[in-house]
């Protein structure tokens, strides 16, 4: 029979215990640390061990979040974080960070490690590196077809999980900077405001498209996938993932108990037809706007759209009271056989068992009876009373003597220790010992020595890549400029101080791709600057075979290199692509640590870009002689599949720049990139460090760049100038040609 999970989520120990009481068959969670949900109410270490306990007397996994992005810093708080889970014998964690992923990998080597959604895995070659690497299983991204997780099922054989129901973000996962870039929550750190969920007038120059009204064109309906979900385990899906870790025990048990009914009915072959009823239930227990069904039939869709319901609708009444009652307020107990021999001046015996596991306990002497001998009623009475334990006695055979007594305190500490022994039985196979303590008079002694070992080895990073940027201070630095509007080259082609430049995807089509960018490598070149070529933020699989395609071509144009922006892209190129191309990893691959660059340059980076939400005291706090680092630009705040183009005015297959103004009179620029079908929501207004020039060259870049995006040439030519002033004759900073912000460089995220 073909194995499946429903797998539920737990904001605290209650709800915890209600959905294993529903029927799921695992729980992910967060603990006090590294999280993505930092405002759930999450389990203390006393919380999560206990919950640890609870799922795996019942058979059930546990599966921890770390799904955050790490600082240098924290990578030594996480030894001592997750020893006692690992010990516990915790069954999985949930990791974005590839630096976490590395560390994990080499402290913790024998901990399952799942790929977080956050990742923005959409493709069978980045699915295929991971497996390679030793992960065990990738959630796919939300937007995903399933006919691109078939293929990735078929061609890869990892295990998959998908989201089957509840919240959607608008952003592909791990790509949005929005909630970080205006109100310093981030996403990547478990904090995010969900900016998605106001209001928004979309602009066509000064045209109004939305009425001269703002509308939640960000907001997208909860999915429910229960009338497909037997097509879902068709198509290669095995852990069926629930959202909501900041939900109600009575919202994630309900959920859990609708779906793990039609799972089972899947499992035993029956496949019985969804109920309306059914579906009335989700809708009753929270929806906003109504239902989807998520990305899994199509690219994108205005229906999708929660509408003016940006708000999440639930109802409080009986159905809440039925769950309430049935899995919340009463708890869950496992069914035990017993014997249970009492015979005269011999030692109290019983022996229990679950499933396979029994243990036999022995208890004090039995007497003879003096006056009042015990019956097998009042035995049995007290032996089955189980009380807070998490067994029921489904049956107890009793074999006794006539005429013997034992003192009640003795019967019940004989039932006590059976359970227990049981409990710890049940327990056993899960518990790991890291294989160097073993043999040490003091193992904890040891994971503090080791846990302090990391963490020196931290802070001496620090103090590594702080001296190095001081010495470096005064050392040539590239400049690179990217560029996604052809209007852009000249200006950049005239700027004789610019070495690289970055030839953005944007200003291509798939038809023109190979000719056009021939001809602008010449045009660079002829100016005596290199030419790379920057790939697509995002590379799913019609993406992955028109580049399969064109790849031969491609490889004999005379590019110096090229720039990747996601792990698909780079398993891809490691592939099909040309072994002598220098490749550069965008901001979006997040290096928020040293451990993390180092995952990329071992695929074959030449260098990384310092992440844009680390502020100046953190990025000197990493080794940046191998990194770029963006000094100017419009940073993309959402990589979506949804078009603002066709919710709007429809799919023209033309590239627009669009406009969304906020409640605060805020524009924020959207691109429409068709050859590959999504949009780019961009910041309003540009970083620029030009006046953080002495800190930029304490931080000593291998490289900086400055990136074009809605700049027009006469724009284009006055940043590069002023620049140009600065980096060659150390001038002042003149007037920019638009308002501009310093990011994170100054505040950072928590």
């Amino acid at each position: 029979m073909k194995e499946l999970e429903l797998l539920a989520p737990a904001g605290s120990l209650k709800t915890l215990k209600a959905v294993i009481h529903a029927g799921a068959d695992a729980v992910y969670l967060g603990g006090s640390m590294f999280g993505a949900r930092a405002y759930a109410n999450n389990f203390n270490e006393e919380e999560l061990l206990e919950a640890i306990r609870f799922g795996h007397i019942h058979g059930r996994k546990i599966i921890l979040a770390v799904n955050t992005l790490l600082k240098e810093y924290e990578l030594g708080q996480l030894y001592d974080y997750l020893h006692p889970y690992y010990e516990a014998g915790l069954d999985a964690v949930i990791v974005q960070d590839m630096g976490v992923m590395e560390f994990i990998k080499t402290h913790f080597p024998n901990l399952p490690i799942h790929t977080s959604t956050q990742m923005t895995i959409t493709n069978v070659e980045g699915a295929r590196l991971l497996k390679e690497q030793g992960v065990e299983r990738v959630v796919t991204a939300r937007e995903m077809s399933l006919e691109e997780i078939q293929r990735i099922h078929d061609e890869v054989g990892v295990e998959l999980e998908s989201f089957i129901h509840g919240a959607l973000c608008y952003c592909y996962s791990g790509q949005c900077l929005f909630s970080s870039i205006i109100g310093g929550r981030s996403g990547n750190r478990g904090r995010c405001a969900q900016p998605c969920r106001l209001s928004y007038e979309v602009l066509q120059g000064e045209k109004s498209l939305t009425g001269h009204h703002a509308t939640p064109i960000l907001s997208l309906k909860d999915m429910c996938t229960l009338p497909f979900l037997y097509e879902l385990a068709d198509h290669g899906v095995y852990s069926f993932k629930i959202e909501g870790r900041m939900k109600t025990p009575e919202y994630a048990a309900g959920v859990v108990s609708i779906y793990r009914k039609y799972m089972d009915s899947y499992l035993d072959g029956s496949r019985i037809p969804v109920e309306k009823k059914d579906i009335r239930a989700l809708l009753e227990l929270g929806n906003r706007g109504g239902f989807t069904n998520g990305y899994y039939y199509h690219h994108n869709d205005s229906d999708m759209l929660s509408g003016e319901s940006a708000s999440h609708n639930k109802s409080e009444g009986v159905l809440q009271d039925n769950i309430r009652r049935e899995y919340v307020d009463t708890e869950l107990k496992e069914k035990i056989k017993g014997k249970l021999i009492l015979n005269k001046q011999c030692p109290a015996k019983i022996e229990v068992q679950h499933g396979k596991i029994k243990v036999s306990y022995q208890g004090d002497m039995v007497l003879v009876a003096q006056n009042r001998p015990l019956t097998e009623e009042v035995v049995t009475e007290k032996i089955t009373k189980t009380g807070n334990t998490p067994f029921v006695f489904e049956n107890l055979e009793v074999t006794m003597d006539d005429d013997i007594f034992m003192p009640v305190n003795q019967l019940n500490q004989l039932r006590r220790g059976a359970l227990e022994a049981l409990e710890e039985a049940l327990l056993k196979p899960y518990e790991r010992t890291f294989p160097e303590l073993v043999e040490t008079s003091s193992a904890e002694t040891d994971r503090q020595t080791t846990g302090n070992a990391i963490k020196e080895k931290q802070i001496s990073g620090q103090s590594l890549s702080q001296a190095s940027g001081q010495q470096s201070a005064g050392s040539s630095t590239e400049v690179r400029v990217l560029i996604e509007d052809a209007e852009q080259l000249p200006a950049v082609l005239k700027a004789d101080f610019v070495d690289t430049v970055y030839l953005d995807c944007m200003l291509y089509t798939r038809e023109n791709l190979i000719r056009k960018l021939s001809e602008d490598i010449d045009r660079v070149h002829a100016s005596g600057k290199k030419a790379f070529y920057v790939f697509p933020f995002i590379f799913r699989q019609q993406t992955s075979l028109f580049y399969e395609k064109i790849m031969p071509e491609l490889k004999k144009l005379p590019l110096d290199g090229i720039m990747v922006r996601s792990l698909d892209e780079i398993a891809f190129i490691k592939e099909w692509g040309n072994e002598n191309w220098q490749m550069v990893s965008d901001s979006n691959l997040y290096t928020y640590s040293n451990e993390a660059a180092e995952y990329f340059y071992h695929l074959g980076m030449m260098q990384d870009t310092i992440p844009v939400e680390l502020n100046r005291k953190e990025i000197l706090r990493r080794e940046n002689s191998r990194s770029e680092m963006i000094i100017y630009g419009r940073l993309p705040l959402m990589i979506t599949a949804q078009c603002i183009h066709k919710n709007t005015l429809g799919c023209m297959h033309q590239p627009n720049v669009l406009t969304l103004k906020d409640r605060y009179s805020v524009h924020f620029p959207v691109k429409n990139f068709c050859p590959e079908c999504y949009n780019v929501i961009y910041n309003s207004l540009p970083v620029c460090l030009f006046k953080e020039d002495a800190t930029v060259k304490k931080i000593a870049p291998a490289a900086v760049r400055l990136s074009f995006t809605i700049e027009t040439e006469e724009e284009t030519e006055q940043i590069l100038t002023i620049y140009g002033d600065i980096y060659k004759n150390g001038g002042i900073l003149g007037q920019l040609p638009m308002e501009c912000t310093n990011g994170h460089f100054k505040r950072g995220v928590e």
